[in-house]
């Protein structure tokens, strides 16, 4: 008898999952409790396309993804185009690209620009053998940049991220990060949206002989004997011989209140970030930088970006799109704000940034609104020593979390290669044996 595996999350990491899984033979089902696969991926229509509710690129440093899109004959789908960053101070904003942009940036005195430049290139060889998890980050750059380029430059772009908690994030996150991305660099999108991603996984999915069940949210999580049942609500039930959760920790941990799993789920002290995340389509593109962060008082959002520069228009009936966003608790006051005021107030704003090129109401086609109360964990110093392991001890239960990405950087990629981590695991304590290419024959 196949082994029974129950995959709790349908983004990307269950998604990954799942396929690696049903393509070893097992009897996988992949339970999502909403309409849509894909977690932070989802999309929505507008006109002939689906777009996604929040920003996604591909980076040609995702390997796990890559791979991953490669293994389900998706390879060819990403295209690829060079992208620039602009930078917003005050009044003023800059392109952010090169050493020439950098020393024309007058929101630093010119000593202090150069030490921005020199100390960011050096960061990663700086990084190398420091205990930077156990680290602030306030304690690493300040000394390095000085009080001015930190509390002006990095302050306010990690505050845009991490809130009132920005000083003590580890460090490590910032090195890791920079390993990812530049300034200037080369990114990806897939051709038809995230949507082609998403659909090629289900597909590759139900060809393997995987179940996925959508708007099944789990409700309890019960051990019987080596396995568990697990309560879907209604009078139904699934019984399996293990579970991979790929959900946040918090909600995991409602589906285990008062069972016997209680005690033996970590309750971790990790604050999570959520996002709001405004999407307007424009009948003319603003200045053409992918990703542009505002650091101003006057502005809510934290950043712009705008989406047409690395995928087209063509797509989205010759519009242009761009996403503002607001990194906030899921229990702020914006977070539980009405979508229409923050609308209307974010494009008000919008409209001051870019006040040079005016924005018109016939410029503005379609203006949309997302939420999402799980987007990165905030992690202590030292999480490393934290970070639950990807089997809970004691049962078959097994995590592939955000809150287990850690050191590496939030994003799909990172997701791929941990679930693809915890699957070895799973085969090394089960007979199940990786045969990829059987899947789609």
């Amino acid at each position: 008898m196949a082994t029974s595996i129950a995959i709790i999350g349908g983004g990307i990491g269950g998604l990954t999952a799942a396929y690696r899984l049903a393509s070893d033979g097992a009897d996988v089902t992949l339970l999502e409790s909403t309409d849509q696969l894909g977690g932070l991926g989802t999309f929505f229509r507008s006109g002939d396309a689906w777009v996604e509710k929040f920003y996604h690129c591909v980076m040609p440093t995702d390997d796990h993804l890559l791979g991953l899109l490669d293994d389900i004959g998706l390879s060819d789908v990403v295209d690829w185009r060079p992208t620039t960053m602009g930078l917003v101070n005050g009044e003023v904003r800059y392109p952010f690209n090169t050493a020439l942009d950098l020393l024309r940036y007058a929101a630093l005195p010119l000593h202090d620009r150069v030490r921005l430049g020199a100390m960011t290139l050096l960061l990663r060889r700086l990084g190398k053998g420091r205990d930077l998890d156990n680290l602030r980050t306030e304690d690493w750059l300040r000394p390095l940049f000085g009080d001015r380029v930190w509390s002006q430059f990095w302050e306010r772009l990690f505050r845009a991220k991490f809130g009132d908690v920005v000083g003590d994030v580890p460090a490590l996150y910032l090195w890791q990060r920079l390993g990812r991305e530049s300034n200037a660099s080369t990114r990806g999108y897939p051709r038809g949206g995230y949507k082609t991603l998403i659909d090629g996984l289900d597909h590759a999915i139900r060809a393997a002989g995987g179940t996925i069940e959508m708007r099944t949210p789990v409700h309890a999580i019960h051990p019987a004997g080596d396995g568990f049942t697990i309560d879907l609500g209604g009078g139904r039930a699934l019984v399996a011989d293990w579970i991979l959760s790929t959900v946040p920790m918090p909600l995991l941990r409602r589906m285990v209140v008062d069972t016997p799993l209680d005690d033996k789920v970590p309750e971790l002290p990790l604050p999570y970030q959520g996002v709001v995340t405004l999407a307007a389509f424009l009948t003319r593109g603003l200045e053409g930088h992918y990703w542009t962060p505002v650091l101003t008082d006057d502005v809510e959002f934290d950043g712009v970006v705008e989406m047409s520069a690395l995928t087209g228009t063509e797509r989205i009936g010759g519009r242009h799109l761009v996403y503002t966003m607001k990194y906030t608790d899921r229990a702020s006051d914006l977070f539980a704000e009405d979508e229409q005021t923050i609308a209307a107030r974010w494009m008000e704003q919008l409209h001051h940034v870019y006040r040079d090129l005016p924005l018109t109401d016939t410029d503005v086609d379609e203006v949309r609104i997302f939420k999402a109360p799980f987007v990165e964990p905030t992690y202590p110093l030292g999480y490393n020593s934290m970070k639950p392991p990807m089997q809970v001890p004691g049962t078959r239960l097994l995590l592939a979390t955000t809150a287990q990405v850690y050191p590496n950087v939030t994003a799909w990629n990172s997701t791929v290669g941990l679930a693809d981590r915890v699957v070895e695991h799973l085969r090394s304590q089960t007979e199940l044996t990786r045969t990829p290419s059987e899947a789609l024959s």
